[in-house]
């Protein structure tokens, strides 16, 4: 599953460098996550960056986007194919 960014979001800043995807941007209130780019650091690192560093907790999976960790792993490398 791609993650989300909920509305407890306090605009802090510290997630979007933290994504190795570039996944994060700044919205008119909140941060948001593009799903199509989201692997939860699959291929980059163990666990998702995002949610390390979030002082509210609140980056949940997306119930929405349900993907396994191979299709998260085929989108880490079709994400890096296109920096090529």
């Amino acid at each position: 599953m791609a993650l989300m960014i909920t509305d407890e979001c306090i605009n802090c800043d510290v997630c979007e460098p933290e994504c190795p995807n570039d996944a994060i941007a700044a919205g008119l209130e909140i941060y948001f996550i593009d799903p199509l780019k989201c692997t939860q650091c699959v291929g980059h690192f163990d666990e998702p960056q995002c949610q390390k560093v979030c002082p509210v907790d609140c980056i949940p999976l997306n119930p929405d986007i349900i993907e396994t960790p191979e299709q998260l792993k085929q989108k880490y490398l079709q994400l890096m194919a296109q920096k090529d």
